[in-house]
């Protein structure tokens, strides 16, 4: 399925957008790729091109805070970073109301469900926002994700299945914390998938054909 693409902006936020060609049918996914920490969309959509997907459209936010050099962060380490990540909640919120409208005023008729995926920092922000946003997410992929300090999450109806692949041998985000994350979430009533590789902090081809697998089931 061929995509074309283009730059937006939605609710001030700039998005790379990718939408087949072909008409989408019910229910088509709408997948969220959130880049890693200091990067951009285009890094994020690099990867997505490799992505093996059916009746999908393809949506690249650019994170909100500025680390200097053209890149772009999710939120900022250190002190006060529960305030940043709360941020970042209603930065994405924001962003998911203009992506459903988008969609329910170009496909009417098509149901879309939200799916998320991201690597490292990206990652991470695919699993806050499904354990603490305020919209339905249908799947959560993420590779060297892990869970950065969040408020308690309250108890919601609708779970995200989770697809979680890290790395044995990852310098960056070592394969403990990201394990931790993915059992916090079952914790908080997510059915997650569990991948452990060898890898280091990277996204591989078969991390792709994996989550490519994952989304298409």
């Amino acid at each position: 399925m061929s995509t074309q693409y283009s730059t937006v902006e939605w609710n001030g936020i700039k998005v790379i957008l990718g939408e087949p060609e072909e008409p989408l049918a019910s229910p088509a996914n709408l997948l969220v790729g959130f880049h890693g920490a200091e990067s951009t969309p285009e890094n994020m959509l690099v990867h997505g091109n490799r992505l093996a997907l059916k009746n999908a459209a393809f949506i690249y936010p650019q994170a909100p805070v500025d680390a200097g050099e053209g890149l772009w962060s999710w939120w900022a380490d250190g002190p006060g970073q529960a305030k940043s990540v709360s941020a970042f909640l209603e930065y994405t919120g924001g962003f998911l109301d203009s992506l459903e409208n988008y969609f329910r005023e170009t496909r009417p008729g098509v149901e879309a469900r939200i799916c998320l995926w991201g690597f490292s920092q990206g990652g991470a922000a695919a699993l806050v926002l499904s354990l603490l946003g305020r919209h339905t997410i249908h799947k959560t992929a993420t590779v060297c994700g892990f869970l950065p300090e969040i408020p308690a999450p309250a108890d919601r109806e609708s779970r995200a299945e989770i697809l979680g692949i890290f790395g044995e041998n990852d310098d960056v985000v070592p394969s403990f914390l990201a394990e931790h994350a993915l059992d916090q979430m079952k914790s908080f009533g997510h059915t997650a998938a569990v991948q452990s590789t060898a890898q280091g902090h990277e996204v591989s081809e078969q991390n792709l054909a994996d989550v490519s697998a994952f989304l298409n089931a």
